[in-house]
């Protein structure tokens, strides 16, 4: 059992000892030492051995007891017995938006309800609306969750996709008969929701039997949908389904195309073939029935008079037109990034110090480094009161003399207030060396409102970067509605970067936006949003929607030097221009 498994015990054990009513303390024991666990570098098994783990704070002997027999049996009966005191399905309510332990135990001690269907029964039968702690507000809300749930359900994030194939890779990887291996399909175009996986593997024809079997053992396969000569598609015991293809070596590069393209691309790509006088199709492209030979994708798309077009663009959004022309964009890639903003440090919601923080992005070879924790009106994420301001700045100015490797940002996310208004007095904006302005209330806002909202923080001096602009919760919340071309029009004239926010369940800016922003010239970010050190990979996702996006390099503000920031964002704070 790795880290972030035992992890999710521990939590789900905080969960139900919430349930149960038990002390708060002992709830945020586990919670802390959830935490613990994630942020611990090495394996869980050497820490065990060694007798390291009573080292690590926030685990005491009683939780590190627990985590001894849960990793060297793979259970824990503690975790059992608790588990034997509710109804599995319970725990659904927790997927509603909104319910958290104490409404879901007042629901289940009052109600009897124990699962979604009866959940939403009774608020059709609005006995939620007159419950203490409820109320009709929060019944409706409660049903509105359901709705969400039942209209995203079959799909899932692009991270857990990822999370899958990266599984399959190194499975696969230990079998000699895959001679090439890659996933397809919207996972591969990075699309920020997918619906399966599709994975393609070359092995010769005497051994597909053998492959098929050695996937069909996977240790996480749950069932077997369907299993066929070329094809064997499984359900693993996530829910997510995969699907297996198998070709020759041969065949590889026609099936990766063709299994990677959405359905509007390839229906294209055929049409230019047929013009050509050939025949293309997952097998290979023909000229009067006799194959023509491509090694790979690069020279598929040659054979049709075309530039490579890179996986994430294949959507017929005239990437088949820039590619005839030779204007496909040189996208960015992760390795471009020089430096991050949006991260939040233990002052505000964070995990880490601000020290953990600077010395994770040093090793990982970055330039800069942005503290941006949360403003004052964020108060359920302890947001950061004037003095705490004061103190963290103090702080940051000690660490920029210990460190002087890379450069410390003082940032802030400020909270956009209703009115437009940043949540902090001019006094204190100035003080910051840049500052991410966010939604994170009021979303349901009418249209108009909304927009002078997002205008007048836009519009506000101290502003450098609109944060997740929309708002949205992939699968769970839809984004705000706003005038989209007064909001980027106002982006442009005040020289605000938009955000592409790289946390899986946002990826906020959308991809298909990002090619309006790149278009007007708005410069963008790619932003972790991270409240953990472990937070920072999250970035490949955002460079997943930035490519996607048609997105390069230039257009990237944190793909800059730090010399070209300090020119950009007039910083003046410690810096000198150097």
């Amino acid at each position: 059992m790795d880290k972030k498994e035992a992890a999710k015990v521990l939590e789900k054990i905080a969960l139900m000892m919430e349930l149960k009513g038990e002390n708060t303390f002992k709830v945020r024991a586990y919670q802390k030492g959830a935490r613990s666990l994630e942020t611990l570098e090495g394996s869980l098994e050497e820490l065990i051995a060694e007798n390291e783990l009573k080292k690590v704070p926030g685990i005491g002997q009683a939780l590190r007891e627990k985590i001894i027999e849960l990793v060297e049996t793979g259970e824990l009966q503690y975790y059992e017995d608790l588990k034997r005191e509710f109804p599995e399905t319970l725990f659904d309510l927790f997927r509603v938006q909104g319910l958290g332990p104490k409404k879901v135990k007042v629901l289940y001690e009052e109600l009897e309800i124990e699962t979604l269907g009866e959940l939403e029964y009774a608020c059709l039968e609005n006995r939620l609306a007159e419950l203490k702690g409820f109320g009709k507000k929060t019944q409706e809300k409660i049903l509105l969750g359901i709705e969400n749930l039942k209209k995203y359900r079959g799909k899932y994030l692009v991270s857990t996709g990822i999370s899958v194939l990266e599984e399959l890779r190194e499975y696969f990887s230990g079998n000699e008969k895959i001679l090439r291996f890659s996933e397809a399909g919207s996972l591969r175009r990075r699309k920020e929701v997918i619906k399966d996986v599709d994975i393609l593997a070359a092995v010769k024809e005497t051994d597909r039997k053998d492959a098929a079997e050695f996937f069909a053992a996977f240790e996480k396969v749950e069932e077997i949908i369907a299993k066929g000569e070329t094809k064997i598609s499984v359900r693993l015991k996530s829910g997510i389904n995969v699907d297996l293809r198998l070709v020759t070596e041969e065949e590889f590069p026609f099936a990766l195309h063709h299994f990677t393209g959405s359905k509007d691309h390839n229906t294209k790509m055929r049409q230019i073939a047929k013009e050509k006088g050939l025949k293309m199709n997952e097998y290979g492209i023909f000229h009067k029935d006799k194959p023509i030979s491509a090694k790979t994708e690069a020279e598929i798309f040659n054979l049709m008079g075309l530039s490579m077009i890179p996986p994430e663009l294949r959507e017929d959004q005239g990437e088949i037109e820039a590619a005839a022309e030779n204007k496909l964009p040189d996208l960015v890639e992760q390795k471009d990034l020089k430096g991050l903003f949006h991260i939040h440090s233990h002052y505000s919601d964070g995990v880490n110090t601000i020290e953990e923080i600077i010395q994770e992005a040093a090793d990982q070879g970055f330039q800069y480094i942005g503290i941006s924790d949360h403003s004052q009106t964020a108060y359920y994420a302890n947001g950061l009161k004037p003095e705490d301001v004061e103190k963290q700045h103090r702080e940051i100015d000690q660490l920029r003399e210990k460190y002087p490797q890379i450069k410390i940002l003082k940032g802030i996310e400020s909270d956009i207030l209703n009115n437009g208004d940043l949540d902090y007095d001019p006094e204190v904006l100035k003080k910051f060396d840049y500052i991410i302005a966010s939604l994170h209330s009021n979303l349901k806002m009418d249209k108009e409102r909304m927009t002078k909202r997002l205008l007048g923080a836009i519009q506000n001096p101290h502003t450098k970067i609109l944060g997740h602009m929309t708002g949205r919760l992939l699968l769970s919340r839809d984004g705000c509605d706003f005038d989209e071309e007064q909001v980027f029009a106002a982006l442009k004239e005040h020289h605000v970067a938009v955000e592409i926010n790289s946390n899986p369940h946002r990826l906020d800016l959308d991809w298909r936006k990002c090619k309006v922003a790149k278009s007007m010239g708005i410069p963008i970010t790619i932003d972790p949003d991270a409240h953990i050190v472990s937070g920072f990979q999250d970035i490949k996702y955002g460079v997943g929607i930035a490519r996607k996006g048609w997105i390069e390099k230039e257009d990237v503000i944190n793909a800059k030097d730090f010399s070209d920031l300090v020119a950009i964002w007039d910083l003046k704070q410690g810096f000198d221009g150097k």
